[in-house]
């Protein structure tokens, strides 16, 4: 009976130990690129998904028509060798994930995952007012037009929570615009007051 035990202990620890192998086996050669499993939770009917290459060129976009959880498959069995990244442009925030295709394979650098906050803009009769969570601490510029020409600009630095409220002319009816600039990245928004 202890000889059985042990056989079948063995069995299952050589089980587990191959199925281990194979897993992490995968994992550090890469995923077959002509069939990539992308995974996003929470998202809305309306938000974005893209794929950049490293140069920041879109090569794919499409807008989201359902809410709920996102699976998609991508053959990028053409792209070249390089780093890549699959990028969902939410409400509040921009969930990247990266990406690196080398032979045919592909390999997901969840360290170099990350998720950037968007600047909520916001305009209420005469005031134009302007949130940021600045977990990353780097500064906003901050562009003001009227009619297309600029009438205000600043570089806004504040360590976690950036909060502007600008006071705009209540004589001074027409086509507004913003423009804030940070990581790379411009978020614009257009009103009329």
């Amino acid at each position: 009976m202890k000889i059985m035990k042990r056989k079948v202990l063995i069995i299952v620890f050589m089980l587990v130990t191959f199925i281990n192998y194979a897993n992490n086996s995968d994992f550090e050669n890469g995923f077959d690129a002509s069939k990539v499993k992308v995974e996003f939770n929470h998202v809305k009917k309306g938000h974005q998904l893209s794929i950049k290459d490293e140069k920041g060129v879109t090569l794919h976009s499409e807008n989201i028509k359902k809410q709920g959880k996102l699976v998609k498959t991508f053959d990028f069995s053409e792209l070249e060798n390089g780093n890549y990244t699959l990028e969902l442009d939410k409400d509040f925030q921009i969930v990247i994930q990266s990406v690196t295709i080398k032979n045919n394979k592909v390999t997901f650098n969840e360290a170099a995952d990350k998720i950037i906050f968007k600047p909520f803009i916001r305009n209420k009769e005469n005031k134009l007012m302007i949130t940021r969570n600045n977990f990353d601490k780097k500064p906003l510029e901050i562009d003001i037009y009227y009619n297309g020409e600029i009438i205000y600009s600043e570089t806004a630095n504040s360590d976690v929570i950036l909060n502007r409220v600008y006071r705009l002319n209540k004589e001074i009816k027409g086509d507004y615009s913003v423009i804030v600039r940070n990581n790379g990245r411009n978020y614009v928004n257009k009103f009329k007051y």
